[in-house]
């Protein structure tokens, strides 16, 4: 059974960067499409990202997009979003999540999930 843990959040000031990463044990991620998710308090969970099998990717988040990089490294078993130019509204717990099918920006249609790690933008 695939599991999987982020890490790499933290307290960052406006304008700064951070990598997440996306630890995958128990299985190999080959065959699965990995989305990041983020939640901010009081708002739904959105997608933000997501790296296909073949490793092709897509954003679904207009204010992300040039922000945000995802990657996976299958070799590691893997999978990073970079962060960059980060302001406020970018405040969230952020997940990684798998399925065994193309990326969907629907968060249901995912049933493997991490616990999630905090980011939060502030000076």
């Amino acid at each position: 059974q695939l599991q999987l843990v982020e890490s790499g959040g933290g307290l960052v000031q406006p304008g700064g960067s951070l990598r997440l990463s996306c630890a995958a044990s128990g299985a190999t991620l080959d065959p699965y499409a990995i989305a990041w998710f983020r939640q901010a308090p009081g708002k739904e969970r959105e997608a933000v990202s997501c790296t296909f099998a073949s490793g092709a990717t897509t954003t679904f988040e207009n204010p992300v997009k040039g922000r945000f990089t995802i990657s996976r490294d299958n070799a590691k078993n893997m999978v990073y979003l970079d962060i960059n130019a980060l302001t406020p509204e970018d405040t969230a717990v952020y997940y990684c999540a798998a399925r065994s099918d193309i990326c969907s920006g629907r968060y249901r249609l995912y049933d493997l999930w991490g616990q999630g790690t905090q980011v939060t933008v502030s000076s």
